[in-house]
């Protein structure tokens, strides 16, 4: 894998055997011990490099990239957590929802998540599939839908990323695109008019 354009190494006499490495910004910065060697540095700067680039790569859900890999991602969530049984027949991003993060029509099998969640970690975008597509089975949030969804192994962890997420919009923490998001992923849609946002 090639580095990527800025590496700054930082050496550190305090440093006794822990390497690590984050990102600023374009610049990855790995920091190492100040014993190593100049070899030892470079296998262990592109080592860095290398688990970084495979933590954020992990990090990115392949839903951010289009609606096409959006559905294609759905639909492998589907066949995971809900035996295949649920089919959308569209999944796309939508400009920012004043009141959900996501909503479905379970009479043509659309589902549409906002915009908003676009740089949320991959298992939070994740989870809003898994509770849209649970949808297309049971409209309501009654148990047999909230059993559905529980089969995501994240959704607690999910549900309080949102809560936060909204309440930190809330209190102008986040940029909130106007009206600050609801907690709630979704009310089912029975017409289009959310869609839109």
């Amino acid at each position: 894998m090639a580095r990527p354009a800025i590496v700054e190494v930082r050496r550190s006499e305090r440093r006794r055997r822990m390497v690590s490495a984050r990102r600023e910004g374009d610049t990855v910065i790995v920091f190492i011990p100040g014993w190593m060697s100049e070899s030892e540095e470079r296998r262990w700067v592109d080592e860095m490099v290398r688990r970084l680039e495979r933590s954020e790569a992990r990090r990115r859900s392949p839903a951010r990239v289009g609606n096409e890999a959006l559905l294609r991602h759905s639909r492998e969530l589907a066949r995971r957590y809900l035996d295949g049984l649920a089919e959308p027949t569209t999944v796309r991003w939508v400009a920012p929802m004043r009141t959900r993060w996501a909503s479905c029509t379970p009479a043509d099998g659309t589902i549409r998540v906002s915009e908003r969640l676009r740089d949320a970690p991959s298992w939070v975008v994740d989870y809003v599939l898994v509770h849209e597509l649970a949808h297309l089975l049971a409209p309501g949030h009654d148990d047999y839908f909230w059993s559905l969804v529980r089969r995501y192994p994240r959704t607690d962890r999910a549900i309080g990323y949102l809560e936060g997420l909204s309440d930190a919009a809330g209190l102008g923490l986040i940029a909130a695109d106007g009206d600050a998001p609801s907690p709630d992923v979704d009310d089912v849609d029975e017409s289009d008019d959310e869609a839109a946002g």
